[in-house]
């Protein structure tokens, strides 16, 4: 597995060392579909899960569109696989899915969610809400770092099933 990441800094202001830990838990997902086939990107974790690694970056895509651009920067964007008739697809709906295109969206998501919060304090209250309530630049890179690496965690088992690497 071609592995790009930089750890994170042992000592940094608050901001630079959230946005690190936010970028190497990007990059982990990242290396975890290193090198597989579209089709090993499609496996299923194990029944009755509809988990795989193109599912979990999917996932990611529609977490990283919803955090930044709608309650960070007061967008109304939908979400790109997951809809009010297949809540589950981006999970549910990958056997047919384009893994470069599902990879692709993702690193777009990404590269939109880093410009956007570039360079803001993370005191600032982003736009939009999420149930009513105000929430902090702050608030959405620690929620961001622990949904990576709850569903990184996934990640590992799956990889490990498809060809038996492991590793953080």
């Amino acid at each position: 597995m071609t592995d790009n990441r930089i750890d994170p800094p042992f000592v940094a202001d608050e901001g630079p060392m959230l946005r690190s830990w936010l970028g190497w838990h990007r990059e982990t997902l990242a290396v975890k579909c290193a090198g597989l086939s579209p089709e090993q990107l499609r496996l299923r974790s194990a029944e009755p899960s509809t988990m795989s690694l193109l599912g979990l970056v999917r996932h990611m895509t529609d977490v990283e569109r919803h955090w930044f651009r709608n309650v960070l920067n007061g967008e109304d964007t939908p979400g790109i696989y997951w809809t009010d008739e297949h809540p589950d697809g981006e999970f549910d709906l990958v056997d047919t899915a384009s893994a470069e295109e599902g990879l692709a969206r993702w690193q777009a998501e990404i590269a939109n969610s880093s410009e956007l919060s570039a360079g803001l304090p993370l005191d600032l209250v982003g736009k939009g809400r999420r149930g009513g309530e105000e929430v902090s630049l702050r608030w959405i890179l620690v929620h961001m770092i622990s949904e990576y690496a709850r569903h990184n965690g996934h990640a590992d088992l799956i990889r490990e099933r498809i060809d038996g690497a492991t590793g953080e």
